[in-house]
């Protein structure tokens, strides 16, 4: 694309809504013209950095004076949703090292490339299931409900040991937790998600034995030897059904949406399967749908020809990121082609994405499983009437009415 050139005059407002599900927001567009910092305002008219240049958010995101900390006092909020819970620390993604490196420690073992492997057949049958009782009650479908959620939301659920007919529950205070649309709902449901997963920690301890799943384990193994404490299994426990669910749900139905309006792209997939690997991580470079990672700096950080004071805010956008054109020539069109294996779609550093390895399988399965079994599949509604998600929260499709 041709941006126009940056001049430093008003700042940016950040977050904004985009305009096409798939691209970044059209107001980004001055920032993408090869200088990696810009100024921005969030919500409440505080300024702030924006990351835009891929190599200096790599450097960045390793950098230990950039906290990850959100109840620090100058941590950056982009919504009034996000200031009204900073007091409440998430597990994994609200600390810094040590204590983020020994939280990690615990979970990495359920979540490697060989975790992801074993479960590809249970994946695999998930995803057969869905799209039977999809094609059982016939077209036209609403994919988001029917199919994009429910996936991700039985793997997790199946990984972690928490009963999916509880998932009519979970799914909606998930929605309320990141959508708000006031701090009050979004607090609201984290005392929800505690409560309830209060209650089955409860029911676990009392089991003689323990199920196979993560929350089986950290339960009878690290609450009941005093490792954890159980506020933090029920810590663990919210961010990794959450962040399990909702994110890989947003991806499968962003993707079918992008892959529709990309019918040459599709095509090619179809007559080579093999590229689907590679055209995962394209999109997952090209939605980018966590846009915005946040952080603080701690100390005095010099940057891309610019100075980040202590106590400044520091946002990542990953969707200007993952276009940036000096890594990724002609970067606003889908290429299986290229190598999008550096894209920050699930981070980078000590707190990349935890479960990208499961994310992949799932995406990968899903996709292919889906065209492989419905070729005829096609929008049921005109692409601009189709509702998406706002700029405040992890991107994706509210709904994605499909017919074939």
């Amino acid at each position: 694309m041709t941006a126009t050139p940056r001049t430093q005059t008003e700042p940016v407002a950040f977050p904004q809504d985009r305009t096409c599900p798939y691209h970044p927001p059209t107001a980004y567009d001055p920032l993408r013209d090869g200088r990696p910092l810009a100024r921005i305002t969030l919500y409440d008219g505080r300024p702030a950095w924006l990351v835009t240049g891929h190599a200096v958010a790599r450097t960045l995101l390793t950098d230990p004076r950039l906290s990850s900390d959100r109840t620090r006092p100058d941590f950056p909020a982009p919504t009034e949703r996000f200031a009204g819970t900073q007091n409440r620390r998430v597990a994994l993604l609200g600390f810094d090292d040590p204590q983020h490196h020994a939280q990690r420690r615990m979970m990495v073992p359920s979540f490697t490339l060989r975790r992801a492997v074993e479960l590809r057949p249970e994946i695999q049958r998930i995803v057969d299931e869905r799209l039977d009782a999809m094609i059982a009650q016939g077209p036209p479908a609403e994919l988001v409900n029917a199919f994009a959620l429910p996936v991700p939301s039985m793997v997790i659920c199946a990984l972690l040991g928490v009963p999916y007919t509880d998932h009519d529950f979970f799914e909606a205070q998930s929605r309320r937790l990141l959508r708000g649309p006031k701090a009050s709902d979004t607090q609201d449901a984290r005392d929800q998600l505690d409560a309830y997963f209060g209650e089955l920690i409860d029911r676990k301890l009392k089991e003689e034995r323990p199920g196979d799943g993560v929350l089986d384990e950290l339960v009878h193994d690290r609450l009941r030897s005093g490792e954890l404490s159980r506020v933090d299994v029920i810590a663990f426990a919210t961010i990794l059904l959450v962040a399990g669910h909702e994110t890989t749900a947003n991806m499968i139905s962003l993707g079918t949406f992008t892959l529709l309006q990309h019918p040459e792209r599709l095509a090619e997939l179809r007559a080579d399967p093999a590229l689907l690997p590679t055209a995962v991580e394209e999109l997952m470079r090209m939605l980018s749908i966590a846009d915005g990672l946040l952080r603080v700096a701690t100390e005095d950080v010099e940057a891309g020809g610019e100075t980040i004071r202590a106590g400044e805010g520091v946002v990542f956008s990953t969707s200007v990121i993952n276009r940036d054109e000096d890594v990724y020539p002609d970067a606003d069109t889908l290429d299986w082609h290229r190598s999008a294996r550096h894209h920050v779609g699930f981070g980078f550093g000590i707190h990349q994405c935890l479960g990208q390895n499961l994310a992949r399988a799932e995406m990968e399965i899903a996709l292919r499983t889906l065209f492989t079994r419905l070729p005829g599949l096609r929008l049921a509604a005109p692409a601009d009437e189709i509702p998406f998600k706002p700029g405040d929260t992890i991107q994706g499709m509210l709904e994605l009415p499909v017919t074939w």
